[in-house]
């Protein structure tokens, strides 16, 4: 039998227990905190109708969408011939698809269960997505996500709450120089209005939404070859050269949609100082656009200067997004926590607590069947009290088990042989000082609490 060397596909990962008690550690703040602003948890299935997702995303999210190919011999049922192109074979031969954000199929989860949900629904989850992306630093295939929302209502009051509840899970997490960016896609309608280019609104965004990667120069470039005349670019630079909303609003003149966007931003930004969150986190960005089609307000997106790995969470205002899956008039507003991109932050600042790490406290010495026996209803008493401990599964050489806790960086060793169950003691032995003592059984647990 041939032997090949196993592998995972690009841009999926395993995780060893070092990374996985840190990502808990990330992962129960955010839980914590979702919970405490009375978010409520709801799963959805990792699969969806193609025709579910597709659409949602602009052209460049559905390219990366992961499409499932039909069950059994799906080509029997497909006319091809020489004019087929994959795109058409596609379709024919795919029916789901699994999903790319938690956005869309939650927004199908509500359509479906409207008559079982309490407007405003409040709901957070946290689940894997996959994205046909290619693979670099902080961007994976599969990844995990953590939202939360709050739909059925277009009160502001929204888009403040979830500020906050970002404020309060990075401050909890001790990251610095987390800035907050904001714009509004309203003002996007407007700038783009004011071009004369509205039919090119979708390509525009995505090009803008690559000036902090690519630059202004080279932004111009792009939009050249789109057709822009001189006048609308410079009415862009205009807009990219207004750093805050008093400097936007008279480029704004009597755009009605754009000053409307133009307060609603005002009202949360002052809104959430008043409230006590420091202004110096809160900047608004004219070239921040977040190229999902379904965006129809304000738009998030959270940073941390000096880190380049891009953001670390993200979110806007999407009226009516509901409305595809049968249900009209339900506006709502959501926001994503980047677990990944998080995490490297965490890692590359050296803000992860050392106690994170796995670590079994105590592990008792197999000497034979008897004293194993002996030592199972002493680790039972241990685990009732939280400590995590181990019975080396055979009786083999003191050396190799003493070996196996030192690799594995117990903290203590348990010697319990024949003479110690005769006098109801234990030897517990210290394995970073080398130091061994004796105690009572009884007072075996009171030892590691």
């Amino acid at each position: 039998m041939n032997t090949k060397e196993s592998s995972i596909p690009k841009g999926m990962r395993d995780f060893n227990s070092t990374v996985v008690c840190r990502r808990n550690y990330i992962l129960d703040i955010v839980k914590d905190s979702f919970e405490r602003y009375a978010f409520a948890p709801i799963e959805t299935s990792a699969m969806e109708s193609i025709q579910t997702l597709t659409g949602k995303y602009g052209d460049e999210g559905d390219r990366l969408i992961f499409k499932v190919l039909n069950s059994g011999d799906y080509l029997t049922k497909v006319n091809i011939d020489n004019n087929i192109d994959y795109r058409s074979l596609t379709k024919k031969i795919t029916e789901k698809a699994l999903r790319y954000d938690l956005t869309v199929p939650f927004a199908r989860f509500v359509a479906q269960n409207r008559n079982d949900i309490t407007f405003p629904f409040r709901r957070y989850q946290m689940q894997n997505v996959w994205r046909a992306d290619k693979p670099q630093k902080g961007r994976y295939r599969e990844f995990l996500q953590c939202d939360a929302d709050i739909i059925g209502v277009n009160s502001l009051f929204s888009e403040v709450e979830l500020i906050q509840l970002y404020d309060d899970v990075f401050t909890r997490l001790n990251i610095p120089n987390v800035n907050i960016l904001l714009n509004n896609r309203k003002i996007l309608i407007a700038m783009v209005e004011l071009m004369g280019v509205s039919d090119l609104f979708d390509e525009l965004v995505i090009i803008l939404d690559k000036l902090d990667k690519i630059g202004v120069d080279k932004v111009k470039s792009e939009l050249e070859k789109k057709g822009l005349n001189r006048k609308s670019i410079l009415i862009l630079e205009s807009f990219i050269n207004a750093k805050s909303l008093n400097e936007l609003s008279p480029l704004l003149k009597g755009s009605e949609i754009g000053l409307e966007g133009v307060k609603e931003l005002e009202f949360v930004i002052n809104t959430l100082e008043k409230v006590g969150l420091r202004s110096s986190r809160l900047i608004f960005d004219i070239t921040l656009a977040r190229g999902l089609d379904y965006y129809t307000g304000a738009i998030i997106e959270v940073k941390v200067s000096n880190i380049n790995f891009g953001s670390i969470g993200g979110g806007g205002r999407y009226d009516d997004l509901t409305s595809i899956f049968g249900l009209k008039d339900i506006s709502g507003v959501g926001i994503s926590f980047g677990i990944d991109r998080i995490y490297l932050v965490m890692e590359e600042l050296r803000l992860f607590p050392k106690e994170l790490d796995f670590s079994v406290q105590v592990m008792f010495i197999n000497f034979g069947e008897e004293e194993a026996v002996y030592s199972l209803s002493l680790l039972k008493l241990l685990r009732n009290k939280g400590i995590r401990a181990e019975l080396y599964p055979k009786s083999v050489k003191l050396q190799k088990q003493m070996n196996y806790a030192n690799k594995r960086n117990i903290d203590s060793v348990i010697i319990i042989g024949e003479d110690e169950i005769k006098k109801g003691i234990v030897k517990i032995k210290d394995m970073n000082s080398g130091q061994q003592r004796e105690v009572g059984v009884t007072k075996l647990v009171s030892e590691f609490l």
